[in-house]
């Protein structure tokens, strides 16, 4: 097939409303479904670092006025502190080290609330995103094109199906049954603390700059983040196409985000309330800093949410089809470093930029999936592999090991050029661009 397709998107998370803005500003005809019934409906995450790669795939698929909202409605990164559990600072790693200043902001890093990535991913889309449509199965008509089936009854018919439904994905369940998802051997709590005035009263100032990872001889460790964006976002935000909400959007925060070996963790942990997870992690931290436990003890109880971490093993090659899997769909990771997120938004541009080929007559369709698919498989089941490698680093436990581990950050911390050498640009994983990106040169 050579002309124009009809795609269909199954997931309204950030990497399937990413390709739909992308296909829309393409022009190529697109629609969305959702199974949850509103933008709403479900708690939608916390703070995510938004690295060069997910900043470009955010730049070229965004129309200009939703991509300068996204600029408006992010924070800075900040420094990045290695702490104790007793809060003695091991080394500060400077922001220019981490993420050197970027000459064009389509290579920059971002902190952005997820929350809101997503609702302005969703503005304008109101005519492309189904809500309420939970999908059941696929099928084939008889010339050939794909046809979704949903739970009432209602079907959609495109030339191509994309699953971005997510780890638990139907689509990758029907299209790939021996893809699996293992447990990958960690959990994680996570808290959102408003930073007010009385708050900045008691919380030390370490704590409420940048990130933070806090580390002890424990399987656990401990991520802070400071989520502040900018003067004016939420008056940005109003100001975009189908944005109209805004309370709340330009309301800081410190995330918590506590990731521990489930096996030192009492069982049932996901199916906790707030009060319950607090006191789990209250009992396992007794012996931190007080105010990283009035930090995570203090947090808003609807904010507090328990995962137990998935990844998915590597995939064999497989004859490309008219049917074909994004983000957490074909390639799960634990949520760290924001690494997953940002690789789904690399997922939805490469292709994006596939099929507006097939759009333009350049390509034929299956020709530009199996195009697509070599190159996710690539960079994405290297993102699991690195997120499972700085999982593995943080639940390291033993002696030596912690003792060697902090000598080498106060050395770090002393001497710049180690510091330097050790730290910059080792923080997005697999992201830089390749050859068949458009990076901060090339024209948008």
């Amino acid at each position: 097939m050579t002309r124009s397709p009809h795609v269909i998107v199954i997931g309204g998370g950030i990497g399937g409303l990413c390709l739909a803005q992308g296909l829309r500003k393409a022009g190529v005809s697109v629609a969305v479904y959702e199974r949850d019934v509103a933008p709403a409906s479900r708690w939608e995450g916390y703070r995510i670092h938004v690295n060069p790669a997910g900043a470009r795939s955010l730049a070229a698929c965004l129309p200009e006025d939703l991509w300068q909202a996204f600029l408006a409605s992010t924070g800075p990164g900040g420094d990045f502190g290695f702490l104790t559990e007793k809060l003695d600072e091991l080394l500060v790693v400077e922001e220019p080290i981490m993420y050197p200043a970027a000459a064009d902001p389509t290579e920059g890093h971002y902190a952005a609330d997820r929350a809101t990535l997503r609702r302005l991913l969703l503005a304008g889309l109101d005519d492309v995103v189904r809500f309420g449509a939970e999908f059941v199965r696929y099928e084939h008509a008889p010339d050939g094109r794909v046809e979704a089936v949903f739970a009432d009854g209602s079907r959609a018919q495109g030339d191509l199906l994309v699953g971005a439904d997510g780890v638990a994905s139907r689509v990758r369940g029907q299209y790939l049954p021996h893809a699996r998802v293992t447990d990958a051997g960690a959990v994680g709590i996570a808290h959102k603390t408003w930073l007010t005035h009385e708050t900045e009263n008691w919380l030390p100032e370490r704590l409420r700059t940048g990130m933070n990872l806090v580390m002890a001889d424990q399987p656990c460790f401990l991520f802070t983040s400071v989520f502040q964006p900018t003067p004016g976002a939420a008056t940005a935000l109003t100001g975009a196409d189908g944005i109209t909400e805004s309370a709340g959007r330009d309301r800081p925060y410190v995330l918590g985000a506590l990731v521990a070996d489930p096996s030192h963790l009492p069982a049932g942990l996901t199916s906790m309330d707030g009060d319950a997870l607090r006191d789990v992690v209250d009992a396992t931290l007794s012996g931190w800093h007080p105010a990283l436990r009035r930090l995570l003890a203090e947090s808003d109880p609807d904010s507090r949410a328990a995962i137990s971490f998935r990844a998915s093993e590597p995939v064999a090659p497989w004859p490309a089809t008219n049917v074909t899997l994004l983000g957490d769909a074909v390639h799960a990771m634990p949520p760290i470093g924001g690494l997953g997120g940002n690789t789904a938004l690399r997922d939805a541009h490469s292709l994006c930029l596939a099929l507006a080929e097939v759009a333009r007559g350049e390509r034929d369709l299956l020709t530009a999936v199996a195009v697509f698919e070599e190159r996710m498989r690539d960079y994405g089941y290297a993102a699991v592999r690195d997120a499972l490698a700085q999982k593995d680093r943080g639940l390291s436990t033993g002696t030596v090991r912690t003792g060697v581990q902090r000598a080498f950050m106060r050395l770090c911390s002393m001497v710049e050029p180690l510091r330097r050498h050790a730290f910059a640009d080792q923080w997005d994983g697999p992201s830089r661009p390749l050859p068949w990106e458009p990076t901060a040169t090339t024209p948008r």
